[in-house]
């Protein structure tokens, strides 16, 4: 088989691909990517098992069909260092030997057998819908952040997707945040619910480029296969029910308080550096339109007080919070000002955009309480 790519697309292609392969890997034949040539057009996948990615390019010249399995890290390295020009790929079907002839020289290496990568599963029976991209990567990214990495609750280590008629809603929880982000203008024929690893969600909205471009999903029990422009992605769900995330929502806040995200956000990260190292303890002290962060490390005898003017309703208040969550989610919202909404000190609180700009969007962070030491 022979075949001539441009040496920069295919860089290109398999860099965006690259993300799937672990640097440990339980069967040999992972650390390839797998080359499929037919109809003058190159389909190059990559795969942990779990996750597999496929992009395609034409080819300048490439009659014949054919598969092979050609080790990526070589091949990376090696396109790396050529500038634009096109390149021959001589493979020998039998002995899988592989030659590429560049403007400079030749380089062999040896590859595998395609047949012996793993094969993606069928998503027959599946049920599908469609999303614009843009708003999926803004799910992913206003999302992933709150997802857990305890291995005993794998249910919790990925995004739970819940598709519905009326919207479609993205949950993550590590159990002391959560997020749920929801999208009326984002629908499904159907309803259906399943649970994404973090690793294909990092890859997919590392790769979107055109927000504006719609990404079909397609979902079986066991899988979820993505597609847009001229890549797919099927992964793995994650089994298992996700917990009941509605009934953490308090829904009674008396107490609400409105202020700039980015003075609190950076009015938390300069207190924080103050605050015991272990439980990273921050303490919001409220009485009329005024907030006082505090925090202390009593071992080192460091503290620091800040004062800010903010809005608020309610009663006067206390409550502390640990200061990397509180400042993850500050950051992980685009509003101008943010509201919180508490019940009480021992209750979580809730961060909401003030006055949301886009009105089929509903985001809503929910952070608990740290018991506070007086």
């Amino acid at each position: 088989m022979k075949f001539i790519v441009s040496s920069q697309s295919l860089l290109k292609q398999l860099q965006q691909i690259s993300g799937v392969l672990n640097s440990s890997n339980p069967l040999p034949i992972l650390d390839n990517f797998l080359f499929i040539v037919e109809k003058g057009n190159l389909m190059i996948s990559a795969s942990d098992l779990e996750s597999t990615m496929t992009t395609q390019i034409s080819l300048i010249e490439g009659k014949q069909t054919g598969k092979i399995a050609v080790p990526a890290k070589i091949l990376l390295e090696t396109l790396k260092t050529f500038p634009e020009q096109p390149l021959t790929f001589i493979i020998d079907d039998k002995s899988h030997a592989i030659e590429i002839v560049s403007d400079f020289g030749k380089y062999k290496l040896t590859g595998f057998d395609g047949e012996e990568f793993p094969k993606v599963p069928s998503m027959d029976g599946g049920k599908s819908l469609e999303i614009v991209a843009g708003v999926m990567q803004n799910a992913i990214g206003k999302t992933l952040f709150a997802t857990g990495n305890d291995e005993l609750r794998p249910v919790m280590s990925g995004v739970f997707c819940q598709l519905s008629k009326e919207n479609i809603t993205f949950v993550a929880t590590d159990a002391h945040k959560l997020v749920r982000y929801r999208r009326s203008d984002s629908k499904s024929k159907s309803e259906g619910a399943f649970i994404v690893p973090k690793k294909p969600l990092n890859l997919l909205k590392n790769i979107i480029s055109d927000a504006e471009e719609k990404i079909k999903i397609s979902y079986t029990d066991s899988n979820a296969f993505f597609e847009f422009g001229n890549y797919s992605l099927i992964c793995r769900l994650i089994d298992g029910r996700y917990p009941n995330y509605e009934a953490v929502i308090p829904v009674d806040n008396p107490n609400k308080l409105t202020i700039s995200r980015q003075a609190l956000l950076n009015s938390v990260r300069r207190v924080s550096i103050f605050s015991n190292k272990t439980t990273h303890q921050v303490r919001l002290k409220i009485n009329g339109s005024e907030l006082h962060i505090s925090a202390e490390d009593l071992d080192f005898a460091n503290e620091a007080n800040e004062r800010l003017s903010c809005q608020y309703a309610g009663e006067d208040m206390e409550i502390g919070f640990n200061a990397r969550f509180l400042s993850d989610m500050l950051s992980n919202l685009e509003c101008e000002e943010v509201t919180v909404e508490m019940s009480a000190p021992n209750r979580a609180g809730i961060l909401v955009p003030s006055n949301p700009e886009n009105k089929d969007e509903d985001i809503l962070m929910l952070v608990m309480p740290v018991m506070l030491n007086n």
